[in-house]
């Protein structure tokens, strides 16, 4: 049997994408296994859930280091320890820096509640329900070194209701949007990917 591919998860909050993978890995079909969950801060609630299923953690805090870019070479040298076929930006609220990007070249996902290139950064929900947008969504795409620009790997969307608030369309968002990532991840760890320029497909074959 092919061992399961390697997942690193990055988080900054309660981890529901996180905890999400880690039910679809419990099934062996679903070909992978989350080897390493690393947040920015304290207190992360996915931190426990990681833990106890034994899994192993570390906390990184930009504070912690003089310059950004030794936070960064500390980020890239612990995921480089777990050896991750793919490393999943899950609810994670850094950009990464170059080592991290030269590490895992094409092998970093994010996950963001707006359907890009439209309501890039933190308001995506806001921005698209300010706009008056009929649809909203979210977007999985690999990760370079820009906000939200790199290749697009999936896309899903749900309404806009006449009576929603920030906090109504970002709840649908975020349901939609864990079930595309647990999807997507499967399809990549099971079948590979590959890019073409600006675009990336759920394969690795020609």
């Amino acid at each position: 049997m092919t061992a399961p591919a390697r997942l690193a998860v990055l988080i900054s909050g309660g981890g529901s994408n996180l905890e999400a993978l880690m039910r679809a890995c419990e099934d062996p079909a679903y070909g992978a296994e989350v080897v390493l969950v690393v947040a920015d801060r304290d207190g992360c609630g996915g931190m426990d859930l990681a833990e106890q299923r034994g899994i192993p953690t570390a906390t990184i805090k930009v504070n912690d280091y003089a310059e950004r870019a030794d936070w960064d070479h500390a980020l890239a040298t612990e995921l480089q320890g777990a050896n991750p076929d793919l490393v999943v930006s899950a609810g994670f609220l850094k950009i990464m820096g170059p080592q991290v990007l030269q590490a895992f070249p094409g092998k970093i996902i994010n996950t963001h509640n707006s359907l890009l290139p439209s309501f890039p950064g933190i308001h995506g929900p806001v921005d698209a329900l300010n706009y008056g947008v009929k649809i909203a969504g979210a977007t999985l795409f690999l990760v370079d070194e820009g906000m939200d620009t790199g290749q697009i790997l999936a896309q899903c969307t749900v309404p806009v209701l006449e009576d929603d608030t920030e906090d109504t369309l970002l709840e649908r968002i975020k349901v939609a949007e864990r079930a595309q990532l647990v999807e997507t991840v499967g399809i990549m760890m099971r079948s590979g990917w590959r890019v073409e320029g600006r675009r990336a497909f759920l394969n690795s074959e020609d």
